[in-house]
């Protein structure tokens, strides 16, 4: 049960970063992608959503 969450969210994870290369934002007016950290985590808590509610 764990493995499945742990790997939704590191998915979920590479998924924001894939965001963050192809849709981005240049001029920083979108918080969230702004940086890719930001986009990492957002897409690991996403991730971690998703999965653990299977």
């Amino acid at each position: 049960m764990y493995i499945k969450i742990i790997i939704g969210s590191l998915v979920g994870g590479a998924l924001g970063l894939l965001y963050y290369k192809l849709v981005g934002c240049p001029n920083g007016s979108w918080p969230i992608t702004a940086k890719p950290h930001r986009t990492a985590i957002y897409g690991a808590i996403l991730g971690f959503m998703i999965s653990s509610s299977f």
